[in-house]
């Protein structure tokens, strides 16, 4: 039974399908969450749907102000950052030979390089106390690729070859980084994917359908909890068998 009951977590991109049910995982084993986003009402429904829940109002691009923002969650849960889920990302797909500089670096600059700075002034206070652990979601394509997404899946495979660094270089400060992939998870984006593709795509994966974003919470509810102490540096794949590490 998981209970992270006096476990502080900062969520990133709480406000998006599998942010939101990492959120609503979590606070069902009653940790204590610090939710951030960029769309405020979304914020605003998430504190009146959780007691207790923090919300943040914060755009993770914004890379000069990172260490502050850091700063003020450390201090909103009490100098204790327990578990840090690296949730918030975007796409800009096109083929290469279209694709611009802007969308490269916009892709990049979000889901890699902010993912970075947020993790490394987190750290900071975690060797404070000893304690940590970071969760990167990544992607599939990560390790895939995927056409019309070199962007994407360069930023998500950054990050995998990062967390292995982090995991090495803080496991012996009691630091664990790990990474959860997803496949492909039910979303707004892929309700709207023609039903040929659709039907295509779950061909491909060993379990015939696609996941739910409670799948991928389950997950990181499991790498948040004591229960993972004694792993670091992995990927767990969350694909229903589209894809074999």
């Amino acid at each position: 039974m998981i209970n992270l009951k006096n476990v502080n977590v900062i969520l990133t991109g709480a406000t998006g399908g599998i942010g939101s049910a990492i959120l609503d995982k979590l606070y069902s084993v009653n940790a204590k969450i610090l939710a951030t986003g960029t769309n405020q009402s979304k914020l605003d429904n998430i504190k009146k749907k959780y007691e207790n829940v923090i919300t943040k109002k914060f755009d993770v691009s914004n890379h000069t102000l990172i260490e502050k923002f850091i700063d003020e969650c450390n201090n909103q849960l009490e100098n204790k950052i327990d578990v840090l889920i690296n949730n918030a990302g975007i796409t800009s797909d096109n083929l290469t030979i279209r694709m611009k500089d802007e969308e490269w670096n916009k892709v990049l600059d979000l889901n890699l390089t902010a993912t970075f700075m947020i993790t490394k002034f987190a750290i900071k206070k975690m060797l404070k106390n000893k304690n940590g652990k970071i969760i990167n979601i990544t992607s599939i394509v990560g390790h895939t690729g995927n056409v019309g997404q070199a962007n994407y899946s360069a930023s998500k495979a950054g990050l995998i070859g990062m967390s292995k660094s982090l995991a090495l270089e803080y496991g012996k400060k009691n630091i664990k980084v790990n990474c959860v992939s997803p496949g492909f998870i039910k979303s707004e984006m892929t309700d709207k994917i023609n039903e040929d593709y659709k039907k295509n795509m779950e061909d491909k994966i060993s379990l015939g359908k696609f996941g739910v974003p409670e799948d991928v919470a389950n997950v990181v509810s499991f790498l948040s909890s004591e229960l993972s102490d004694y792993i670091t540096g992995e990927t767990i794949h969350v694909n229903g068998g589209m894809y074999f590490s």
